[in-house]
């Protein structure tokens, strides 16, 4: 199983791969032609997917990290390592929304801006359909390899499409006699570009500082509970490392069934929950009851 973590996390580098590439051209794409154009909305946006190829670098190197083996000083492993990545990038994408607010703001304050060339809008267009593709591509990889991390990187996609179609609405609404809207679109992609960092953080610091899911607590409790031999459970935690669920389960068994009974119940445990429920490591401790 743990071999086929491995090469799931190496299949999950493709996806990335695809998102950086998506994200260089499109930037470029956009900064010149924003630029060009004089549209504040198109370069917030092109600004925008610069964030995005620093979030996907973080979201591949942290993958190629993840696979390195359990060491001296890592004796769980590198699992964590793209959680601590996206963490970064969410840091980097932060500053870059601010910075978009501002430019934006500072903008509207001014006032005498001109509604940007129509070419601007159709760019607006075109990215967000390109990312849809990228977004449709990288969602079924991330199912195939149940990839947080690719899954977290095709949510990313799909609200950069959002932001691109929010954007020409922005420019073509500012062709009726109404430049503001330009710079008032400038704002929202600011303001997504934040969110989209808080949530990754989110995210990110919660599995860190060792959250889990709480249903699924609930839920692996209930599944424990009804294991035959099992005769209720003490205590149960779980934690993740990377997308690898981790179970600490204390469960009670009849006090007056042998050692090998009572491993042999704490071994169905541990096999039912790797083989039905694709958790990653259970650690069971019996008592007797």
């Amino acid at each position: 199983m743990e071999e086929q973590k491995y090469k799931d996390l190496k299949l999950g580098e493709r996806g990335a791969t695809i998102s950086i590439l998506a994200y260089i051209c499109l930037s470029i794409i956009k900064l010149m032609v924003g630029y060009m154009s004089d549209s504040a909305a198109l370069k917030a946006d092109g600004l925008n997917n610069t964030t995005d190829i620093i979030a996907s670098i973080a979201v591949l190197v942290g993958l190629r990290l993840a696979q390195r083996p359990p060491d001296k000083d890592h004796g769980y492993g590198h699992w964590k390592s793209e959680t601590i990545a996206s963490m970064i990038a969410s840091f980097i994408m932060v500053v870059v929304g601010i910075q978009v607010l501002i430019d934006a703001i500072t903008s509207m304050v001014e006032g005498g801006k001109e509604s940007p060339d129509i070419m601007a809008a159709y760019v607006a267009v075109f990215s967000a359909i390109a990312m849809y593709f990228v977004y449709r591509y990288n969602k079924k990889l991330a199912t195939k390899i149940n990839s947080k991390a690719v899954m977290a990187a095709s949510k990313d996609n799909i609200s950069d499409a959002w932001v691109s179609i929010g954007t020409a609405i922005g420019i073509f609404g500012s062709q009726l006699n109404m430049p503001w809207l330009d710079t008032f679109a400038a704002i929202i992609v600011g303001l997504l570009i934040c969110k989209t960092a808080w949530d990754i953080f989110r995210q990110a610091s919660h599995d860190l500082s060792d959250g889990f899911n709480e249903n699924k607590i609930q839920l692996y409790h209930d599944v424990i509970t009804n294991v035959d031999g099992v005769k209720g459970v003490k205590e149960i935690k779980g934690r993740n490392y990377g997308n690898n669920e981790v179970i600490d389960v204390v469960i009670l068994v009849n006090s007056r069934l042998d050692i090998n009974e009572a491993h042999e119940i704490s071994t169905y445990v541990e096999e039912s929950m790797i083989k039905d429920y694709g958790v990653y490591s259970v650690h069971v401790h019996v008592e007797p009851n």
